[in-house]
C-alpha cells in the first residue's frame, strides 16, 4: 500500500510540474484535463504526508522513551505515542478507503430525468413528489438547480421532467438514486381508501463537459418553434424554444424552459452532450460481466430500487434490505441517511472484491 502511495505522490509532482508547462499553459484543455487529475490526487497526496509525518513523530517520541526521564515526563510521552499510534491507525485506514479506485464521474454535475412509470395519473404525482425531494435535498446541500423540460401530468405531476443539478460531489452521492421508484400509497382521486401501487423512473447521469466528448456540427439538425409551456405572451410572440437532433444515433433533446432561444440551445447540447458520453460508457460495459453491469445499472429502468409505503410510515432500499422511516422527512429531502447506508454498502463491497465502486 505504501509503494502505491508512493507512486500517486510522485504522478502528483509530475501533474504540478506540467501545469507550468509552456506548452500545457498555452492548451486550455490539456490544462483543464490535467489540473483535474491534479486536483483528483490532492487529497490523498496531503493524507499521505501527514501520515508519513505522523510516522516520523512516533520514532522520534519512542526514542526518548530510551533517555533518562522523571517519572511525570515518561508518563507524558507515552501518553504522546499512544496518540500517534491511534492517529497512524487512523490515517492508514483512511488511506486504505481512499486508494478503492473511485468513479472519475464523482465530482461532476449530474442531469436527472424522472419519468412517471405505471400508475396513471398517480405516477406522474408521485414523479414530481421525487422532484420535490431531490430538489429539497440539493437546497440542503446548497447545490444549484436547473430545469430543462417538463411534460406536465393531465391531473398535475409530471409525465417527465428534466433537470441539471450544480454542485461538489452530486454524482457522488445522487448516482445511486437512478432506477425505478415505487410508491404505495393512497392516491388523492381514491374516494374508496385503496391502496395503490404506482412507479417513477429515476436517471442520473453525470454531465459531459465540452473535453470529454466532441459533437461535429454537421452531425446536428437544430429546429427552432414555440413552446409549449408557460410563459406568457413571450412564448406567442418569440419562437425560443430549440429541438437538437443528433443524426448519426437519432438522438432528441428538447429544450423550452428558457425564454432565450440561445440559453434553450446550450442546454440542449448540454444534455445531448451527457446522453452521447453515457451511451459511449453503456457500449463499453458491454465487453464486461454481466455482474458488474448489473452494478453500474444497465437495466436500471428495469428493476425496482425501493419503495415508499405511506401507509406503514416506510422507505426500503432493496438493493441493502434497509428499512427507513420517517417518510415525510425523507420526501422533504432529508435523504442523507439512505445514500450513507447506499455509500457505505457499495465501498464495503469494493474492499472486500477490490473492484471499484458502481459508476
Amino acid at each position: 500500500m505504501i509503494e502505491k502511495l508512493e507512486q500517486l505522490e510522485k504522478k502528483y509532482e509530475e501533474l504540478t510540474h506540467q501545469m507550468a508547462s509552456p506548452e500545457v499553459l498555452t492548451d486550455p484543455k490539456q490544462l483543464q484535463s490535467i489540473a483535474k487529475e491534479r486536483a483528483n490526487l490532492e487529497g490523498i497526496v496531503t493524507k499521505f504526508a501527514d501520515y508519513k509525518a505522523t510516522v516520523k513523530s512516533l520514532e522520534e517520541t519512542r526514542a526518548m522513551l530510551t533517555e533518562n526521564l522523571d517519572a511525570e515526563m515518561a508518563s507524558l510521552v507515552k501518553e504522546e505515542i499512544k496518540n500517534l499510534l491511534e492517529k497512524k491507525e487512523r490515517l492508514f485506514e483512511e488511506l486504505k478507503m481512499d486508494l478503492i479506485p473511485k468513479d472519475p464521474n464523482d465530482e461532476k454535475d449530474v442531469i436527472m430525468e424522472i419519468r412517471a412509470g405505471t400508475g396513471g395519473d398517480e405516477a406522474a404525482l408521485f414523479a414530481a413528489d421525487l422532484f420535490r425531494m431531490y430538489s429539497r435535498y440539493a437546497q440542503e446541500k446548497n447545490w444549484d438547480i436547473d430545469i430543462i423540460d417538463v411534460s406536465e401530468g393531465a391531473a398535475g405531476g409530471y409525465k417527465e421532467i428534466i433537470f441539471e443539478i450544480k454542485g461538489k460531489g452530486a454524482y457522488s452521492r445522487l448516482k445511486y438514486e437512478r432506477g425505478v421508484h415505487r410508491v404505495q400509497r393512497v392516491p388523492v382521486t381514491e374516494a374508496s381508501g385503496r391502496i395503490h401501487t404506482s412507479t417513477a423512473t429515476v436517471a442520473v447521469l453525470p454531465e459531459a463537459d465540452e473535453v470529454d466528448i466532441e459533437i461535429d456540427p454537421d452531425d446536428l439538425r437544430i429546429d427552432i418553434f414555440h413552446s409549449s409551456g408557460a410563459g406568457g405572451q413571450n412564448v406567442n410572440k418569440v419562437a425560443t424554444a430549440v429541438r437538437v437532433t443528433h443524426i448519426p444515433t437519432g438522438t432528441v433533446v428538447v429544450c423550452q424552459d428558457e425564454r432565450s432561444q440561445l440559453r434553450n440551445r446550450q442546454k440542449a447540447m448540454m444534455v445531448l452532450r451527457t446522453r452521447l458520453l453515457d451511451a459511449e460508457r453503456r457500449k463499453q460495459e458491454e465487453q464486461i460481466t454481466e455482474e458488474r453491469r448489473a452494478q453500474v445499472g444497465t437495466g436500471e429502468r428495469a428493476e425496482k430500487i425501493r419503495t415508499y409505503n405511506f401507509p406503514q410510515d416506510r422507505v426500503t432500499d432493496h438493493r441493502i434490505g434497509q428499512n427507513f422511516h420517517n417518510l415525510p422527512a425523507i420526501m422533504e429531502g432529508q435523504i442523507d441517511e439512505i445514500i450513507e447506508a447506499l455509500i457505505t454498502h457499495y465501498r464495503l463491497e469494493a474492499t472486500l472484491s477490490g473492484e471499484k465502486q458502481p459508476a
